[in-house]
């Protein structure tokens, strides 16, 4: 068993993997200057043959420290997760199978849109509900891939 530990999420750190969603950074003022849009914050990516769909998922929480042996990546599609709470949530990525694998942390207000074909852990609150909206691909030809590793990862605070 090998451990890593979370470190927070941040757009710098996370570049490599998807986008950090998040309220910061340029904006302009909408709705009579009561409301300030983040403009296109995230690349959705959802091939030639899909579209962008809003699903709803609830994921039964998990705690600190949490095991793992899955990955899993989505070849046609990038998969955007909004939290509908302001709790964090764990996200784990890697560059592939063979490298070490990465544990960010959310702040409560963030949200992340994996890129396509990015190698990641599965929805992973740490606080019920559980509750995230997610925009992804929906198409009719298979869109994910599966790696268990030999031996599982801790991740720790």
């Amino acid at each position: 068993m090998t451990t890593i530990r979370t470190e927070p999420l941040s757009a710098a750190a996370f570049a490599p993997f998807g986008d950090v969603l998040e309220a910061t950074g340029d904006f302009r003022l909408i709705n009579a200057g009561l409301c300030r849009r983040h403009h296109d914050r995230a690349l959705l990516d959802f091939g030639a043959d899909g579209r962008a769909g809003l699903s709803i998922f609830k994921a039964e929480p998990r705690a600190l420290p949490y095991r793992f042996d899955l990955i899993e990546r989505h070849p046609e599609g990038s998969q955007a997760f909004l939290p509908m709470t302001a709790d964090p949530f764990l996200v784990i990525v890697a560059e592939s199978p063979a490298h070490t694998p990465r544990a960010f942390l959310t702040d409560g207000a963030q949200g992340i849109n994996l890129h396509r074909r990015t190698w990641h852990g599965v929805l992973t609150p740490l606080y019920l509900p559980g509750l995230f909206a997610v925009v992804d691909r929906i198409g009719t030809t298979p869109n994910l891939e599966e790696h268990r590793y030999p031996a599982p990862w801790t991740v720790i605070a």
